[in-house]
């Protein structure tokens, strides 16, 4: 195995929660949610603002489609900040410790231009990283392969010297296909013992939350 050189962490559920159904959830019941989901795909919506088109536009249009669903649709946008969430603060810490030991940490996520502008005057630690690579601003989302094509030609690195955490398979999947090093989060202490397993970290760095 290439020595590591570089992290690439997914932003969605491995740093920030993004489960848009409790939102909903709680703020219009469980019924009405599954109605509203069935109904209308909202997360091919947002794909397509991942994609690069307008996140506004995009949800305002979905909602004039749909009048009698016109209000729900909107809070997509509107109350965007109580989709997303809460912060994993755990993982934000093993991203930190990373750059501690001058690791280059790198976001590779799904996201919006608009939202992911948003997001960055809400989360600060989004603007942390090294480098970001962010779906919406490439015009590809995961797990096209163009996406991790861009991502090697920026680096200027071998797949090999690339690791990478996302929580979907197929992102990872498809990762692993041009021969990065993955890693399938379920929540930061799995993450945690695999940074240590590949050397990245040490028991030392995690003593105060991994105790």
């Amino acid at each position: 195995m290439n020595r590591i050189t570089t992290v690439l962490f997914d932003i969605g559920n491995v740093l920030i929660g993004w489960q848009p159904e409790r939102f909903y959830d709680r703020e219009f019941g469980p019924e009405r949610r599954k109605a509203l989901f069935d109904r209308v795909d909202l997360h091919a919506m947002n794909e397509r603002v991942d994609r690069g088109e307008n996140f506004r536009e995009t949800i305002y249009e979905t909602a004039r489609r749909h009048p009698d669903l016109e209000f729900e649709i909107r809070q997509w946008h509107d109350r965007w900040i109580d989709l997303a969430g809460p912060v994993i603060d755990d993982s934000v810490m093993l991203m930190r410790r990373l750059r501690a030991k001058s690791i280059p940490v790198m976001a590779l996520s799904n996201f919006g231009i608009e939202s992911f502008a948003y997001a960055r005057t809400q989360f600060d630690f989004l603007n942390e990283f090294d480098r970001l690579f962010v779906s919406g601003h490439m015009g590809v989302t995961k797990p096209d392969n163009a996406i991790y094509e861009q991502v090697e030609a920026a680096c200027g690195q071998p797949p090999q010297s690339l690791f990478f955490t996302d929580d979907r398979s197929d992102n990872i999947t498809a990762a692993q296909a041009r021969g990065w090093n993955t890693h399938f989060f379920e929540g930061p202490e799995g993450l945690a013992e695999k940074l240590m397993e590949l050397d990245l970290l040490e028991p030392a760095d995690l003593k105060e939350t991994f105790a």
